[in-house]
């Protein structure tokens, strides 16, 4: 019943496209942070650095910044007293290529922890997965760059059957290949137990509510806390 459920969520998401292409010229006013703001945070934070870099989902698009994922495992962090500064660099509308062209003015500083969450628009989007992989393999050889030490965990996620069974399925298994070649942790599917369940998501289909927000950040923090760990 869950595949069925995702599957349907899943073809919702072709939406997506529409969405992005609509807030295209809003990029910026729908960024949870501006690049100065980022600036800002980075020159005064002495606690190590935890980056979400992803898209609308990653952003919380549709809800208070403090409710979206990446704000959640920041309350966790605190409530166990660990000195992490989380950075929610996600950005509405982003796909693998605009990730790659601004992922270094937020690695401004040292980062500790780096999650990369990119890729389902490119595929609603039906953009050539050779591209894809391109893209979000160079955007990790600059993470790796700036910093070896980096702990890089892969966000994966699905998208809708009506791109093609062939591409949907060589698109899901996308990540876990880039995850397998570059040696990261891998999170396998970003939106199990929220996609396909109406009430976890927001009028539009797509992004989660509060609850599915808190849903998602449940699923991930075990593999934040492995990553912290290591």
């Amino acid at each position: 019943m869950r595949t069925l459920l995702s599957f349907c969520y899943l073809i919702i998401l072709t939406s997506f496209i529409s969405c992005g292409e609509k807030t295209q010229n809003k990029t910026e006013d729908n960024a949870v942070i501006s690049e100065q703001d980022t600036t800002e945070i980075m020159d005064s934070v002495n606690n190590k650095v935890v980056l979400f870099y992803g898209n609308s989902l990653t952003a919380g698009m549709g809800l208070d910044p403090n409710e979206a994922f990446p704000a959640l495992i920041q309350e966790k962090l605190d409530t166990l007293g660990m000195e992490y500064k989380v950075i929610n660099a996600g950005l509405s509308g982003e796909t693998s290529a605009s990730g790659k062209n601004r992922v270094s003015w937020v690695l401004k500083q040292k980062v500790d922890v780096f999650i990369l969450e990119l890729g389902a628009n490119d595929g609603l989007r039906g953009i050539p997965l050779s591209e894809t992989k391109k893209n979000l393999q160079d955007i990790i050889d600059t993470v790796k760059s700036e910093n070896p030490d980096t702990v890089i965990i892969l966000a994966g996620m699905q998208i809708p059957p009506n791109m093609g069974p062939e591409y949907s399925a060589e698109f899901k298994n996308l990540f876990p290949q880039l995850a397998t070649l570059n040696n990261l942790m891998l999170i396998p599917f970003l939106l199990e137990n929220v996609a396909g369940i109406p009430e976890l998501n927001q009028p539009d289909g797509i992004h989660p509510t509060a609850e599915g927000q808190r849903i998602i950040a449940r699923n991930i923090w075990p593999i934040i806390q492995k990553a912290i760990s290591e």
